[in-house]
This record gives C-alpha cells, sequence and structure tokens, in this order.
C-alpha cells in the first residue's frame, strides 16, 4: 500500500501551462512504475501518461507534445509538466503507483481551464 498526494491544481486559461506533483510514501520509489490519470466530470477517467521503472515514458495521443511526465525517485516525487491547456484538459487528476500487480490512488488534484 502506498500513500499518493497530488498538489498545483487549478485554474487557469486556455493556453496557460500548470505543474502537478505527486509525492508517494515509500522508500525505494524506483521500483513502481507510475501514471497520470484525468477524470473529466461526467465522463470515464483516462489514463494521461506514464513513467515506468525503467524510465520509458508513454503519453497519450491527445496530451503528446504538450505534457511532460518525469519522476525523482530520490525524493519520491511524479511530475505533470502541462502546456497549452485547453478546456476539455479540465478535469481531476490523480496519480497511480504500481509495483507488480499492486496498484495505489492518489485523491487527485482538480484542474481547471477556463477564460
Amino acid at each position: 500500500q502506498v500513500q499518493l498526494v497530488e498538489s498545483w491544481g487549478g485554474l487557469v486559461q486556455p493556453g496557460g501551462s500548470l505543474n502537478l506533483s505527486c509525492v508517494g510514501s515509500v522508500i525505494v520509489f524506483s521500483r513502481y512504475a507510475m501514471g497520470w490519470y484525468r477524470w473529466p466530470q461526467g465522463k470515464e477517467r483516462e489514463l494521461v501518461a506514464a513513467i515506468y521503472s525503467s524510465g520509458r515514458i508513454a503519453y497519450k495521443d491527445f496530451v503528446k507534445g504538450r505534457f511532460t511526465i518525469s519522476r525523482d525517485n530520490a525524493k519520491t516525487l511524479l511530475y505533470l509538466q502541462m502546456t497549452n491547456l485547453q478546456p476539455e484538459d479540465a478535469a481531476h487528476y490523480q496519480c497511480q503507483a504500481v509495483e507488480r500487480e499492486t496498484g495505489s490512488w492518489g485523491r487527485g488534484t482538480q484542474v481547471t481551464v477556463s477564460s
């Protein structure tokens, strides 16, 4: 069981930027595959980006080139840098940690994109 806490969501205008973070409670953070998901209001939760223990990164097509996922294993931190945000990016963003078949979720942080 990993405790995860997301931070730094907020309100941004279209075209703006926002950087999210997620801190984990585990000591050996590097063993976990990490991902960012988002849950738009009234829609299904969807994967945004993932970064694996090997360092390999995967993005969904709708954020590729705009979002950057990264991690700092020593600080047990996961980041999501978001640029050129659009109204369709508005959602409750959550981070996930997975080791083997066990996954943990953070409570999430809200991102609102509005002019």
